[in-house]
C-alpha cells in the first residue's frame, strides 16, 4: 500500500479521532456538573441544536476552498511551480477571511429562525447558544485555508495535530466555564451550555496560532524558489482563483453533505412528530437527543477516520493525475488502497461499537436501553456516511466533481422523500433509515461512475469483508452470552471497566484474524504486531 496513504491517514486519523475522542470523554464530567437527567437532555438538545447550522455555515463559509486550494497546490508542486501555490494560498486567505466575516454575520441573522424549528422546548436559549458560536465562525474559514495549504503539501502533521489542539483547548474552556458557573458563581445551567458553545472560539484561535507558527517554520527551513520558472503574474492568479471558485462550488456541496442530513433531521424532526403526531415537545426533545445529538458525539469519531482516509488520499490521487509519468495501474492502486485501507479500519470499530453499544451509551449518557438501541443503528449509518463522502471525494480527486455534485444531490433528493414517511411510521429509526438508504445508494452511483474509467480490485476488496463478517458473526454470539451481563450495568466506573476489557479483547481477535486470513499483508505488506512500531 501507498506510504504516504498510510502516513496521512495516521496524522489525520491522530488529530482527527482524538480530538473527536476528547469531543466526547467530557461530556462525563460535564452532564455530571448539569445536574439531573432531565437538564442533561435538555443541554444536548440546545449544544446539538446550535452546533448543526454552525457546522452548516463553516462549509458555506469555506465553500470548498481548502480542498480545492489542496488539490492546486498539489497540481502546482507536481509541476514544480511552488511560487504559485504559495500564491494562490496567501490570496484564497484573504477570500476566507471576508467569507467569515459574512457568514458569521448571517448565522447571528438567522439564528432565531433557525432555533425556532430545532426540536427544543425553548426558542430563547437555542438562539444565543447559536449567537454565541458567531466568534469561531469569523475566524475558522482562514484558518482551514492554512489547513488546505499543508495538506495540498503532503504534510498532513500539522493539520491532524491542529484539530487535536483546537478540540483540547475548547475542552478545557467548557470544563473549567463550566465549572466556575455552576459551583462558584451557583448560576443555571442553561449559561454554562452558553460557555460550552463559545469555547469553540477559544479552540480555534489557538489552533490558528499553532498553524501559523507551523508555517513560518516551514517558509524558514525550505530553499528559495526560482522566482523565473514560473508565471505568477496577476492575471494568472486571477484566473487560477476563478478556476478554484469553480471547482470549490462541488467541495462545498459534497462537504455539506452530512450535515445538510442532520439538518433535514433538526428541521423535520419537530413539525412531523408535534404537527402530525402531536407528541409534546418534551418528548420530542426528548427522543431528537437518544435518536441524533447523543450517538452523533460518539459516531462522528468512526466518520473522522474515514474522512482521514479520503483527505489524505485527494492530493496523492491529484498529483498523480497532473503528472503525465502516471499510468492508469497506479491510479487503480491508489483508489483500491483506499477503499482497503477505509475497510479494514472502519468495518471492525462498527462491529466493535455495535456490540458494546448499552455500555457505551450508558458511560457518556444515561443507561438507556432505547438510546442504546439508537446508538446500534446509528453507528451502521455512520459507516454508510463515511464510505460515501470517502467515495465522493474520490470522484473529485479523479476530476469527476460534477458528477459527484449530481450524485450526493440525488441522494439528498431521496433523504426528503423517505423523511416524512419514514418518521411518521417509525419516528427516530426513520430518519436513521432515510440517510441511511439515501446514503447507500449515493456509494452505489459513485463506484458505478468511478468503474467507468478506473478499475477496483473487488476480489481485494472482498477479503476484508468477508474477515468482518466472520468477526461480526463471533461478536454477536458473544453479545447474546453476555447479554445479561450487558444490560445488567448501572454504574459508569464498571461499563467502563467492562466496555474497555471486552474493547481490548476485541480488538486482540480482529488482529489475529486479520494476520490469519493474510489480510494484513494485503493492506500493510505486513502481519499486524509489535515489529510494526519500528518501521
Amino acid at each position: 500500500m501507498n506510504s504516504k496513504i498510510i502516513s496521512g491517514s495516521f496524522w489525520l486519523s491522530f488529530g482527527s479521532i482524538f480530538s473527536r475522542v476528547l469531543g466526547i470523554v467530557y461530556l462525563i464530567p460535564w452532564l455530571a456538573m448539569l445536574g439531573s437527567p432531565s437538564h442533561q437532555t435538555t443541554a444536548q438538545a440546545i449544544f446539538n441544536s446550535a452546533y448543526t447550522p454552525y457546522a452548516l455555515f463553516i462549509s458555506l463559509g469555506t465553500a470548498g476552498f481548502p480542498s480545492a486550494i489542496a488539490r492546486r497546490v498539489a497540481y502546482y508542486n507536481g509541476q514544480g511551480k511552488p511560487n504559485s501555490a504559495k500564491r494562490v494560498t496567501q490570496t484564497g486567505f484573504v477570500i476566507m477571511l471576508l467569507s467569515g466575516i459574512i457568514c458569521g454575520i448571517l448565522l447571528y441573522a438567522f439564528a432565531p429562525l433557525l432555533a425556532s424549528s430545532s426540536p427544543v422546548k425553548s426558542t430563547s436559549d437555542a438562539t444565543l447558544a447559536i449567537r454565541a458560536l458567531v466568534p469561531a465562525i469569523v475566524i475558522l474559514p482562514s484558518m482551514s485555508a492554512l489547513r488546505g495549504w499543508f495538506q495540498g503539501n503532503g504534510d498532513l502533521k500539522p493539520y491532524g495535530l491542529s484539530q487535536l489542539w483546537e478540540q483540547l483547548v475548547r475542552v478545557i474552556v467548557i470544563l473549567a466555564g463550566t465549572y466556575f458557573i455552576i459551583e462558584v458563581l451557583h448560576k443555571n445551567y442553561i449559561q454554562a451550555v452558553y460557555i460550552s458553545v463559545a469555547a469553540a472560539f477559544f479552540g480555534a484561535v489557538f489552533s490558528y496560532g499553532y498553524l501559523l507558527v507551523r508555517l513560518i517554520r516551514h517558509h524558514r527551513g525550505e530553499p528559495a524558489a526560482p522566482a523565473l520558472a514560473e508565471d505568477t503574474s496577476v492575471s494568472q492568479l486571477s484566473k487560477t482563483l476563478l478556476m478554484i471558485s469553480y471547482e470549490s462550488i462541488p467541495f462545498v456541496i459534497v462537504g455539506s453533505g452530512i450535515t445538510l442530513c442532520q439538518l433535514v433531521d433538526q428541521l423535520f424532526f419537530k413539525q412531523i412528530l408535534i404537527g402530525s403526531l402531536h407528541m409534546s415537545a418534551g418528548y420530542t426533545q426528548y427522543l431528537y437527543t437518544i435518536f441524533s445529538a447523543n450517538p452523533n458525539k460518539i459516531t462522528t469519531v468512526v466518520i473522522s477516520l474515514a474522512m482521514a482516509v479520503s483527505e489524505s488520499s485527494l492530493p496523492l490521487i491529484s498529483g498523480k493525475l497532473s503528472s503525465v509519468k502516471t499510468s492508469y495501474k497506479s491510479i487503480e492502486k491508489l483508489i483500491t488502497d483506499n477503499l482497503k485501507l477505509l475497510l479494514v479500519t472502519l468495518l471492525p470499530m462498527v462491529i466493535m461499537i455495535s456490540a458494546l453499544s448499552y455500555p457505551i451509551y450508558g458511560i457518556f449518557f444515561n443507561f438507556d436501553k432505547l438510546g442504546a438501541h439508537y446508538l446500534v443503528y446509528n453507528v451502521v449509518q455512520s459507516f454508510a456516511l463515511g464510505l460515501g463522502i470517502d467515495v465522493l471525494t474520490l470522484m473529485q480527486a479523479l476530476r469527476m466533481s460534477k458528477l459527484a455534485t449530481v450524485t450526493l444531490l440525488v441522494g439528498l433528493g431521496i433523504k426528503l422523500i423517505l423523511q416524512w414517511p419514514l418518521v411518521f411510521a417509525l419516528q427516530g429509526l426513520g430518519a436513521i433509515l432515510a440517510t441511511t438508504i439515501a446514503f447507500c445508494v449515493l456509494i452505489l452511483m459513485g463506484l458505478h461512475h468511478i468503474r467507468r474509467y478506473y478499475r477496483i480490485h473487488l476480489r481485494e476488496l472482498w477479503a476484508i469483508i468477508r474477515l468482518n463478517l466472520i468477526f461480526a458473526v463471533i461478536l454477536v454470539v458473544v453479545t447474546l452470552l453476555l447479554n445479561h451481563v450487558l444490560t445488567a450495568v448501572v454504574s459508569k466506573m464498571l461499563a467502563l471497566l467492562l466496555a474497555g476489557v471486552l474493547g481490548l479483547i476485541y480488538v486482540a481477535v480482529y488482529v489475529v484474524l486479520t494476520n490469519a486470513t493474510g489480510v494484513a499483508e494485503k493492506v500493510f505488506g505486513q502481519r499486524i504486531g509489535l515489529n510494526m512500531l519500528h518501521r
